[in-house]
């Protein structure tokens, strides 16, 4: 169990590294690499930003959830 925790933490690590740089920052982001400013915007992202604003939420979440995971697993020695 803690080897399979262990993977998804790293696995999930690295997915966050990039969705974080994936991100729009000052200037463009990912709506800008594919498709210049041209999408439309409804409150000021893209369909693509929302989507990846959920998707970067929903990992930190799992991400959030391995680490406590394996806290209690050395912590009570399982």
């Amino acid at each position: 169990m803690t080897t399979l925790l262990t993977i998804l933490l790293v696995a999930t690590s690295f997915l966050l590294v990039v969705l974080v740089l994936l991100h729009k920052g000052r200037g463009g982001g990912l709506s800008d690499m594919f498709g210049g400013g041209v999408s439309s915007t409804l409150g000021g992202s893209s369909v693509a930003e929302r989507n990846l604003d959920r998707l970067t939420v929903g990992l930190g979440l799992i991400w959030s959830a391995c680490i406590v995971a394996l806290g209690l697993l050395y912590a009570y020695g399982a």
